[in-house]
């Protein structure tokens, strides 16, 4: 164990009275590593080191370790594609062939990191207050003080992802949403009130205030903290995988599970392996017309083509002085897109004068500048990068008008092939017959015939007329601007106001059948576009206030119209979302909108008046003007001079400080709530939201030995890119479902199902929603697509939970077979904790995604992983054998090869799997089937012998 202050870095912080440092000089004075090279990224985690040195999980040599690092990954693989390592990263392989070689498995050791504070948002919230709530009733059971389970570290809530869009396009859209929410989440938010009181360093930000990460960017983060005399960075991690936002100035945090995230609120440190951190270098400035928006769909496409899965990224050079900071977080917000932990941006000028604008207190801009460059942090142009693992440079006015679609993130498109893109996917029709099309269209400037055989669509008639085009493959039938990733951006929202009052002088209106809502991040977006007359400009488009939260990027999107909704179905159209978001695969925004385009707000607001992307804005008429005459995009597109004047006048401090002056006040609603009090939660029998899990029953004071399994049968058989949406979906729930069958049974009316994600708390919902987006594709299921299965060997094809229901009456154990990317999208731990209580011993992955892979260990769940080059396919595994997995139950460490054995009709199929236990900590998690009864096991004994 190491000694405090063991390197003598404590030191006063100079030009501040009162405060301390841990000063990163000192390593290279002992000799010990220049920190001055290092990226900020590996200096922040070295000063969470060295600060706290003396800890028992901080020994000395890992300081030293980390000091002297180089870049270089510490894993060694022998033979083709060396350098690879799956191991340490924590992800598997992206982006090319696989690794030809073999992997060491103990070539890194894993560090302790301390996170400053955690940070929630409702959906992953509740669930983790109901787990904390579970715990209290355990050690009460056990004997214990309830109250030891209480956060160790500040913890910050924000109610985000409850509101739904269930009225729009009028002023009083807003009210009765938020109506809405308090009457469907009542037991949820009653709960929060609870936790307020119950726990320690527990904040709640009420409904209706902003998106978690928003809020965090423009009040929360103080970039650098100060507690009992110490100054260090503020360092976070929070329950959703878009936490990485705020690493646009400066503040390194990342998603985790929520199950990482109490285990982190409980006092235990994140462990993680050496890093691995990209460089990014910026040269030149956006050109005219490009948006932050252009600028990170590009970069996603750009790093997941070069592969940064579980390493982090981090942006260098000149270029950075053209991004403000809320450009860079719109950057960094869309980190889990391109699949990096996290995305840094170094503290300068640019961050000072953002935490002046957004209010911050004088005193903290002043801290924050010393401290940062005291420790040789500050970026200035003119530097030196550092030395990082890994090298990519970006010409920003390489940067091109974008939209990235129709069902992933990283599928970016530039504005003349949208069309094309939509019919690659949806369209039934040869490459020829496309390509005949696509080369008319670059040629002619017209519009491709539409693929389903329907007219060209016609020109806009303006206010409802006669001319409008009627809803066929193509329509948009959503434009939303919401989601964290844009509305924290002024530039894009002013651009998007300006872009409706430009398009609604010429007498453009938006189509009926689009759905259109403004969900901003934050209560200061209409205060600023309010005072810049650009709210009432967005409202005649009917792009009014539906709430201030994650609306339709989360799946909230509500119903559409009656008679849209009817048309969609009658006719199976392939219709389409744009909206300013972050995630768009398929089933996710609305489970009648096959496709989904990201977008810039003014885009958002474009393609509404299109109404269709059967057409190329960059050369025909987005409709036609009051006076008869074509209007272009670009004769309505704003220009930069707009935008900074229109900035200029309306954007200013004071916006902040009157609306985070009453964040956590809330309003009438909840002030109304009531608020249970105790160090218990009371546990309503008859709830449909908030049930006490089984997680922790019978739990015995050790843990039983790991077990190998034996005659197991496969529950789903899955392909590439399976997201957390496919196992554990957020959205609305099918009247046809067994999570409905659950709610009817209780005497819940369908109106109010409510959401998955609202859902959360109550555990019996949730096991039965795994596994049931609609899109799932599982090869179990003789064709069908949804949450289905065959159960084997009776050969009846059933819903995932009646199979699994089924299999566990009949004492067999469950395997899930995947491709690659397994989990990727959400952090989302209930598609741990779902496939856990349907009774899924194993996951056997070509990939894994880096949070998800966590979340398994965390809920003591096996992930393997197919050794290089094999897969199901290439085993030719069918999903209907019976399975052994041996090796567990012996030796088990990180990395270990396994055994897997299928029998079936064709024989007996032997084949090797490591297992993603990927460190010391997950192998200890994992044997004690999870991370919370690990820690529940240490407190309880701790208590019983005080007793």
């Amino acid at each position: 164990m190491a000694r405090a202050d063991a390197f003598g870095a404590r030191a006063p912080l100079p030009g501040v009275d009162g405060i301390e440092y841990y000063r990163l000089a000192r390593l290279n004075e002992q000799g010990i590593g220049d920190a001055s090279r290092l990226p900020v990224t590996v200096r922040i985690l070295l000063e969470n080191l060295l600060r706290h040195g003396g800890e028992s999980y901080v020994e000395e040599g890992d300081v030293e370790a980390l000091a002297r690092w180089d870049g270089r990954p510490p894993g060694e693989v022998t033979g083709g594609n060396a350098g690879v390592r799956p191991h340490s990263s924590g992800e598997g392989w992206r982006g090319g062939a696989p690794p030809t070689g073999r992997v060491s498995a103990q070539t890194d050791k894993e560090r302790a990191f301390m996170p400053a504070r955690v940070l929630l948002q409702d959906f992953t919230g509740v669930p983790a207050v109901v787990d904390l709530a579970a715990m209290r009733s355990a050690m009460a059971r056990g004997g214990g003080d309830p109250s030891r389970i209480d956060p160790l570290s500040p913890a910050d809530l924000v109610v985000d992802h409850s509101v739904q869009v269930d009225q729009f396009g009028t002023s009083a859209a807003y009210g009765a949403n938020i109506e809405r929410e308090y009457e469907r989440n009542r037991e949820r938010y009653e709960l929060l009130r609870w936790a307020q009181q119950g726990f320690h360093g527990f904040s709640v930000v009420p409904p209706g205030m902003g998106i978690v990460h928003q809020v965090n960017l423009e009040y929360l983060a103080h970039v650098v903290q100060t507690r009992d005399g110490v100054a260090f960075p503020d360092t976070l991690v929070g329950t959703d995988s878009h936490t990485t936002m705020v690493n646009g100035i400066g503040v390194l945090g990342w998603g985790v599970g929520g199950i990482e995230a109490e285990a982190c609120l409980l006092g235990q440190p994140l462990f993680l392996l050496t890093p691995i951190v990209v460089g990014v270098r910026f040269h030149g400035a956006l050109r005219p017309g490009a948006t932050a928006t252009d600028l990170v769909l590009t970069l996603t496409e750009m790093l997941r083509r070069h592969g940064v899965v579980g390493k982090f990224v981090e942006f260098c050079g000149d270029g950075l002085s053209a991004l403000s900071a809320a450009d860079r977080a719109t950057l960094s917000n869309m980190s889990p897109e391109y699949g990096a932990t996290a995305a840094l941006f170094p503290v300068d000028a640019n961050t000072l004068q953002y935490l002046r604008d957004s209010g911050r207190p004088a005193e903290l801009v002043s801290l924050v500048e010393r401290y940062n460059r005291e420790q040789a942090m500050f970026r200035e142009d003119g530097d030196e990068p550092p030395v990082f693992s890994e090298m990519l440079e970006l010409d920003l006015a390489s940067v091109e008008p974008s939209m990235a679609g129709p069902r992933r993130p990283q599928d970016r498109v530039a504005l003349p092939q949208v069309w094309r893109s939509f019919c690659d996917v949806f369209a039934p029709k040869t490459n020829g017959e496309l390509e005949d099309e696509v080369e008319r269209l670059e040629t002619e400037g017209g519009n491709p015939a539409d693929t389903a055989g329907n007219p060209a669509p016609p020109d806009h008639a303006q206010g409802g007329g006669t001319g409008e085009p009627s809803l066929r493959d193509g329509s948009v039938v959503i434009a939303a601007i919401t989601s964290c990733t844009n509305t924290s951006n002024p530039s894009v929202m002013v651009g998007a106001g300006l872009l409706a009052r430009n398009a609604a002088a010429r007498g453009l209106r938006v189509p009926e059948y689009v759905k259109t809502s403004l969900a901003p991040g934050s209560r200061v977006v209409t205060d600023y576009l309010d005072r810049a007359g650009l709210l009432t400009e967005l409202e005649k488009l009917r792009f009014n206030l539906v709430g201030y939260g994650c609306t339709t990027c989360i799946g909230n999107s509500g119903p559409l119209p009656d008679a849209v909704a009817e048309k969609v179905t009658e006719d199976d159209l392939a219709v389409v979302a744009v909206l300013s978001g972050n995630r768009n695969f398929e089933g996710r925004i609305h489970p009648q909108v096959k496709a989904a385009y990201l977008a810039s707000p003014p885009l958002v607001v474009a393609y509404a008046l299109a109404g269709t992307v059967h057409v190329d804005l960059t050369r025909e008429p987005i409709g036609r003007g009051s006076d008869g005459r074509p209007v272009f995009l670009r004769d309505i597109w704003p220009s930069s001079e707009e935008v900074n004047q229109a900035l200029g006048a309306a954007l200013s401090s004071d916006l902040f400080s009157r609306e985070y002056g009453r964040i956590f006040d809330g309003d009438e609603h909840w002030q109304r709530l009531p608020a249970p009090t105790g160090a218990m939660f009371e546990w309503d029998a008859e709830s449909t939201y908030v049930r006490e899990p089984p997680f922790f029953e019978d739990l015995e004071p050790e843990p039983p030995a790991p077990q190998d399994v034996r005659d197991a049968r496969v529950l789903a058989l899955l392909g590439d890119s399976i997201t957390t949406d496919h196992i554990s979906p957020a959205g609305n729930i099918a009247r046809t479902s067994p999570a409905a069958d659950y709610l009817r049974e209780h005497g819940v009316d369908p109106r109010d199902f409510n959401t998955y994600g609202a859902r959360r708390g109550n555990h019996e919902v949730m096991v039965r929603g795994t596994f049931a987006n609609i899109r799932l594709r599982n090869a179990l299921a003789q064709g069908k697509e949804g949450g289905y299965t065959e159960h084997i060997p009776s050969g009846e094809v059933v819903s995932i939970f009646d199979a699994a229901t089924r299999y566990q009456e009949e004492g067999t154990p469950l395997l899930v077979i995947a491709g690659k990317e397994y989990g990727s999208g959400s952090s989302r731990d209930w598609a741990a904790k779902g496939t856990k209580l349907l009774g899924v011993r194993a996951v056997i992955a070509e990939s894994y995604e880096r949070i998800h892979r966590s979340n398994l260990v965390g809920m003591g769940v096996l992930p393997l992983q197919f050794t290089p080059g094999e897969s199901a396919q290439s085993l030719g595994l069918t999903g209907r054998e019976t399975y052994s997995v041996e090796g567990v139950s012996t030796d088990l460490r990180p990395g270990k090869e396994i055994t897997v054995t299928a029998r079936g009709e064709g024989g007996e199929k032997r084949f090797t799997a490591i297992a993603r236990l990927d460190s010391d900590t997950d192998v200890s998690y994992y044997r004690h089937g999870g991370v919370l009864p690990f820690v529940l096991r240490q407190l309880l004994p701790q208590q019983a012998a005080t007793a």
